[in-house]
């Protein structure tokens, strides 16, 4: 029964923190509880935590990590325009310009201040810096 209420109560933070590990602990509290339903000692129902919950642990931990980690973030807003590309309207320098980006006009300005863009060329986004794209 002691192995039932642990679970449950490795539930709770799991729910509230969103850390998987208390879940991994809940189920090695359950394999407690199925080994002392099935008569065996406290020592064995301890070590069958142990195994579970470390098995767990070691198993899903790295998974999780590399399923985080591949997910690919969603940009939006200006963040989503960096990288794209863009048409040039009026000549862009150093000091100004206009293009065409994701179906809006632009005010913009070169990365390198001695570079210029005709009309009609197409540019990458670098940045965007407060209303201008800064291109290349």
């Amino acid at each position: 029964m002691w192995w039932l209420i642990g679970a449950a109560a490795l539930g709770i933070p799991l729910v509230v923190t969103a850390m998987p590990e208390f879940g991994m602990l809940a189920v090695g509290a359950v394999a407690g509880a199925v080994t002392a339903g099935l008569g065996a000692g406290p020592v064995l129902q301890v070590v069958v935590f142990a195994i579970v919950s470390t098995a767990l642990i070691l198993a899903v931990r790295p998974i999780a990590r590399r399923m985080r980690s591949e997910r690919p973030e969603m940009a939006s807003g200006v963040e989503a325009l960096k990288g794209r590309q863009a048409l040039v309207l009026e000549k862009v320098d150093g000091h100004g310009g206009r293009i065409k980006l994701a179906g809006e006009v632009w005010s913009a300005r070169s990365l390198d201040a001695g570079e210029s863009y005709e009309p009609g060329s197409q540019v990458d986004v670098v940045e965007i810096d407060g209303a201008t794209a800064v291109v290349m």
